[in-house]
């Protein structure tokens, strides 16, 4: 990798057994038009730099925003200091933990794609007036945030990694209201489009036209009666089952949270390490993967943040837990495989176990198989509210939009639609998984974890899904 910041690298001393230095430079600008007034665009630059240092078998970590050799030497010298100082506490002896010397790039797809500003401005205006319909449309907006970044990684056994990504985040929401009810609809939820690429992601979504769309679903919620209560079977559309992925697979999946370190902060998990390889998580439809390597997906990439190579690996496979969510270090310390997972959210905050594009591969069923093959039921689609106990195991989600399934026929929609379950039992309920046509890459750039807090991106793609016997309730039950 030729590289300025190669030489600098090459030029610092430190006396750890191991070292290295990540720096990140990322770029965010963010358009928006809300009830048709254009608002002030942000733009924003953040970059820096995290060293590592392994010594004396402890491990040290320092950041810092001055990037010049005094300002890195500075902080690889902290490093080693912390290193030194928490080796004898440390439960982990770094010096066992094989570090890998990655050599390589990434490019997300359109990394070098200019953002035409009065393009995108004019897109968002026109969606914006589409969804003023109605005297009961009391808020709008359609907005884009894109983002691009450079990461690169160097470490001192040959280590050289740069990777380059553009991030696409659009939104668009209506809101109606009459008297007391407020409804808001929104496209596949507030960020939940997210990808890697340029303009082409509004274009795979149909954000064009879809002003005029949310807002007439906004409308149509306001009329609507309250979900029904009971027991029923449950049609969850991808951009609801992506949350439930997250929340209820992601999340107990984590090996540093199974390992118990994130306790006091993120909690822990109903997951346990001798689960692997036996435990029954899903019915046999249930085929979960980590897999960083769709171009498009949100959190792709080809190296985590160790410089561990990325590859795609089945976590749950026909319902049985094959693999957790870790990273090189909790590898170790668990004694157990894991994925190339050890990620951080910017340049002053250490890698940790995270999610990356965590997938439900698809099955062979269509969405009107689907719908024909339920008796009583509801279909969910977006969320719009969630809660999950501290071990991922009993939770609630809420969602924007539902529709009755009676006798195989989708009738009356609903609002309010909301569901609850336990994790441990609930994917045993999965009954039809949808076909490639029913499956959406989406994701989320709002994943929180870590003392101290991180928040990163993270992708997810899922087809349609049918649960049995799932406890459903509207909006006063």
């Amino acid at each position: 990798m030729n590289h300025p910041l190669t030489s600098l690298f090459e030029s610092l001393r430190c006396d750890g057994s191991f070292w290295s230095l990540r720096v990140v430079d990322e770029r965010a600008e963010s358009l928006s038009v809300r009830r048709d007034v254009a608002q002030p665009p942000s733009l924003s630059r953040d970059r820096g730099a995290t060293v590592t240092v392994h010594a004396d078998g402890g491990a040290g970590y320092a950041a810092t925003s001055d990037l010049s050799r005094e300002g890195l030497q500075d902080a690889l010298d902290r490093a080693t200091r912390w290193a030194k100082a928490t080796a004898a506490r440390s439960v982990t002896d770094y010096r066992a933990v094989p570090m890998p010397a990655s050599v390589g790039e990434y490019e997300s797809p359109g990394a070098d794609a200019p953002f035409a500003r009065a393009a995108w401005f004019d897109l968002l205006r026109a969606e914006s007036a589409a969804a003023k319909i109605d005297e009961s449309i009391v808020d709008w907006e359609a907005s884009v945030e894109v983002r691009t970044a450079e990461h690169l990684l160097f470490t001192s056994h040959g280590g050289r990694v740069r990777q380059r990504y553009r991030f696409v985040l659009p939104s668009l929401y209506a809101t109606a209201n009459r008297g007391a009810i407020t409804q808001t609809r929104t496209l596949r939820g507030l960020r939940g489009i997210c990808q890697q690429g340029g303009i082409e992601v509004l274009e795979r979504f149909g954000f064009l036209g879809a002003g005029r769309t949310v807002a007439d679903e906004a409308l149509a919620l306001l009329g609507a009666p309250e979900c029904p209560t009971g027991t029923m079977d449950v049609l969850l559309l991808p951009d609801q089952m992506i949350l439930q992925i997250h929340e209820s697979i992601g999340h107990p999946l984590e090996l540093d949270r199974i390992l118990g370190d994130e306790r006091n902060f993120a909690g822990t998990s109903f997951v346990t390490p001798d689960m692997f390889g036996t435990y029954r998580y899903g019915s046999d439809l249930l085929n979960v993967t980590f897999d960083p390597t769709t171009p498009e997906e949100f959190a792709s990439y080809r190296f985590d943040d160790d410089g561990t190579p990325a590859e795609k690996q089945h976590l749950i496979r026909k319902g049985i837990l094959e693999r957790p969510l870790g990273g090189l270090l909790s590898q170790r310390r668990a004694a157990m495989p894991g994925v190339a997972n050890a990620r951080a959210d910017n340049w002053n905050r250490p890698p940790i176990d995270r999610m990356a594009n965590l997938n439900l591969e698809a099955g062979d069923a269509s969405l009107e198989e689907m719908v024909r093959s339920i008796e009583r039921g509801v279909l969910m689609a977006t969320n719009s509210s969630w809660s999950i106990d501290d071990s991922r195991n009993k939770f609630q989600f809420g969602c924007e939009y539902g529709r009755l399934i009676e006798n195989g026929q989708l009738t009356t929609v609903v609002r309010n639609p909301n569901y609850r379950g336990v994790s441990a039992s609930f994917w045993r309920s999965l009954k039809r998984v949808g076909s490639a046509d029913t499956r959406e890459v989406l994701g989320t750039p709002y994943c929180g974890k870590g003392e101290p807090a991180q928040i990163i991106r993270v992708g997810h793609a899922s087809p349609a899904c049918v649960f049995g016997d799932v406890e459903v309730f509207g909006g006063d039950a």
